[in-house]
């Protein structure tokens, strides 16, 4: 008998949920609720820039294995972009300070050592009380574990944190700042390295699993929401679409919404129902020659300035004291400090604020102790999304690696 599977949920976590699932030979539907795939890792042509763009400067880095298996999966042949070397620039715009973390390829840390390698006015002695960030302490804050102040706090932590967390950094999980370093700074700068899709998430992830899923007859239909999930007893038997009741049988139920609809759908769902706003704003301006394609900014509104061949883009991460603000206001503000960090002056160009206001959930402890599994007490129903338990922060990493988490106990299921 044909093994089946009705993904509900067309983001990154669907999508590979769905691709693993096809690959182990399901017959697998696909549903999506919004007119387009990708969730908030989505690209649109946007009329006001006259320009394709991303909803947000989506970062993965070299060391993701979830990101390489996908792309490999799917035939995804457009590079992700980035530096040959894990150099990382500053800029701060209330000293006129700059100056550029060169992390070394290899595990040993030795960059920690040259002056010209690491924070300006940082000692080898202020590296070590890192290691504490590593202990295996659940529930425990940044903040509990290591000083929240001094030149590596200030000038390559806390900037760095803010944006892999997306929660303010001393008060984020300990664990899943440790999962980060692990994966990354710990293997050295070889698995460090930053890759940016280009020229858009959606030919960089999205557009390619897409076709590869059609090409083996498990199209994504558009436009479909998901109104209600009847259960009875230990197991799902009905999903309610609005217009008709589907029957599940001998379907495995995969179930990649974020966390708020999913527990509208099923309250006995724990989920993290803290969230963080992202704000990001795009300039229809060529940047000039020689700025790095990433500018971390202190003193500043903006955080991160990411240098496109057709654009300048900004995002703020934690953005809660500015995404009430006038779209305009922003604009401006933002143009402002693009003009002192590269060192132009020109007029503001066609612009656009994109505001996510749930964009993930706060990675504190206690947010994260209410990611659930995969698993749920309905035996034909799985969840998927990097709100779930993936051990690491709300990041498209976290989000492949759900969906391989719940493919692989659907195929292990079907198995046994």
């Amino acid at each position: 008998m044909m093994r089946k599977a009705i993904v509900v949920g067309a983001g990154l976590a669907g999508l590979s949920a769905a691709v693993r699932l096809v690959e182990a030979g399901f017959a697998v539907e696909i549903a999506e609720a919004a007119a387009q795939a990708g969730g908030r890792c989505r690209s649109y042509h946007d009329a006001q820039l006259g320009l394709t763009i991303d909803n947000g400067n989506h970062l993965v880095l070299a060391g993701n294995q979830a990101v390489a298996r996908f792309r490999r999966t799917v035939g995804a042949d457009t590079p992700l972009a980035g530096p040959d070397h894990a150099d990382f620039a500053f800029a701060d715009l209330s000293s006129g300070a700059r100056w550029t973390i060169g992390i070394n390829d290899g595990p040993l840390p030795w960059w920690v050592l040259a002056p010209a390698r690491r924070v300006p006015g940082s000692r080898l002695a202020d590296y070590l009380p890192l290691a504490r960030l590593l202990a295996k302490t659940p529930g425990a804050t940044v903040g509990q574990r290591i000083a929240a102040r001094g030149p590596v706090w200030d000038k390559l932590l806390e900037p760095v944190l803010l944006a892999v967390l997306n929660t303010p950094p001393a008060d984020g999980s300990a664990a899943l700042t440790a999962a980060v370093l692990r994966e990354t700074l710990l293997r050295g700068g070889k698995a460090t390295l930053p890759r940016i899709a280009e020229p858009t998430l959606s030919a960089a992830f999205v557009d390619p699993a897409a076709a590869w899923l059609a090409h083996r007859g498990a199209p994504i239909t558009l436009g479909k929401r998901l109104r209600g999930v009847e259960t009875d007893g230990e197991r799902v038997i009905a999903l309610d679409w609005g217009d008709i009741r589907q029957d599940v049988r001998d379907e495995t139920v995969v179930l990649a919404v974020p966390a708020w609809i999913a527990q509208g759908l099923l309250p006995e769902i724990t989920a993290p129902d803290t969230h963080n706003s992202i704000v990001n704003a795009h300039f229809a301006f060529a940047p000039p020659a020689g700025v790095p394609p990433m500018l971390a900014l202190l003193g500043a509104k903006a955080q991160w300035l990411f240098a496109f061949h057709d654009r300048i883009s900004v995002t703020v991460s934690a953005a809660e004291d500015i995404v009430g603000l006038d779209r305009e206001e922003l604009a401006r503000t933002f143009w402002d400090e693009i003009q002192r960090a590269y060192g132009f002056t020109a007029p503001m160009p066609a612009w656009q604020v994109v505001k996510e206001k749930r964009a993930t959930f706060a990675a504190t402890p206690d947010q994260n102790a209410k990611r659930p599994p995969a698993q749920t007490r309905w035996h034909n129903l799985l969840l998927a999304g990097d709100w779930t338990q993936t051990g690491l922060p709300a990041t498209i990493e976290g989000a492949l690696r759900s969906g391989e988490t719940a493919a692989g106990l659907a195929i292990a299921a079907q198995r046994g």
